[in-house]
């Protein structure tokens, strides 16, 4: 008996896929309405950050405004980044603390709705180095790791544990009243992200809208450039008058005669006969008054004389 040979099953028929219904697939997010929703998210949070930084309510709004118009300037980098607000917030973070500031006036200490507890926190907290306020913030107010803090503030991990350290010390020296004093890291974190986020959120924010700052962004940008091109060939028009103009050769200065005390060849006045003898003056009327210094050489019969002023410069006549 002989075995038949079990033929494989067939191929499925294809099954076309179910028609898509356009209306149901979301279209992806426009530039514009992307860098929206970023700035509506996290603006009035780094509003009051960069309060916390400064002190200065216009200087924090002024940072954070600056900014997203530079994010929305270099939208393709910022979109791609891992953390948009993170890139946003270094640039704030940077342009508070920028050290030209001190040289603007400072006005009083305004912290409206706080207590005089968060006043106090406020004051000991803008007594902190820049760096020591930078990481503090970071990492007790807005909740970053010790990593993470330290790759924003440019550091090694060791070095922002211990800003860190002396920052939450020097609190604990100026306000015992916080009860820092003897906790634990943790715990002092725990403590101090508390009372900084209470001071920044009783704090007034204004910031304009999402397509206000990107058309002033825009506009910077068009300007930036604009200048920049000018400024270029403004150089470059400078640099072609100077390669016209400019002689081709070197032209030696005309020569200047050697200054003379005496009476040169050829001029009024003079009796020499061109052999190289000394002018004699004419004989006319009597010699001057004697002035000043005895003459070198006397004539005879006369005595000692005193030669003229004008004589002084001259070698005795013969």
């Amino acid at each position: 008996m002989s075995k038949r040979k079990r033929q494989p099953p067939p191929d499925p028929a294809p099954v076309d896929p179910a028609p898509v219904d356009p209306t149901s697939v979301e279209p992806a997010a426009s530039p514009a309405t992307a860098f929206d929703e970023l700035c509506a998210r996290h603006a009035d949070a780094l509003v009051r950050q960069a309060f916390l930084l400064t002190g200065r309510p216009r200087l924090a709004r002024r940072a954070v405004v600056r900014a997203f118009q530079l994010a929305w300037q270099r939208w393709p980098e910022v979109a791609a980044d891992t953390d948009p607000a993170g890139w946003v917030r270094a640039v704030a973070y940077e342009h508070a603390l920028a050290p030209w500031h001190r040289f603007r006036p400072r006005r009083r200490l305004a912290a409206k709705g706080a207590t005089p507890e968060d006043r106090a926190l406020l004051r000991a907290f803008l007594e902190l180095p820049a760096s020591y306020r930078r990481t503090l913030l970071l990492h007790d107010g807005v909740g970053l790791g010790l990593y993470e803090t330290a790759a924003e503030v440019e550091a090694s991990s060791p070095a922002a544990a211990g800003r860190l350290m002396h920052a939450r010390e020097r609190l604990a020296e100026r306000l015992p009243e916080l009860g820092l004093a003897g906790r634990s890291p943790v715990r002092q974190g725990e403590m101090l992200r508390v009372r900084l986020g209470e001071l920044a959120a009783a704090q007034e924010v204004r910031v304009p809208a999402p397509r206000a700052v990107r058309t002033k962004g825009t506009r910077t940008a068009r300007w930036t450039t604009g200048a920049a091109i000018g400024l270029t060939g403004l150089v470059a028009a400078a640099t072609a008058v100077t390669v016209l103009t400019a002689p081709d050769r070197y032209a030696p200065p005309p020569q200047r005669p050697a200054a003379t005390s005496g009476p040169q060849p050829g001029a009024p006045g003079d009796v020499s006969d061109g052999s190289g003898d000394r002018a004699r003056p004419e004989a006319s009327g009597p010699e001057p008054e004697a002035v000043g210094t005895p003459s070198a050489s006397p004539r005879k019969g006369r005595g000692a004389r005193f030669a003229p002023a004008e004589a002084r410069l001259t070698p005795a006549l013969r």
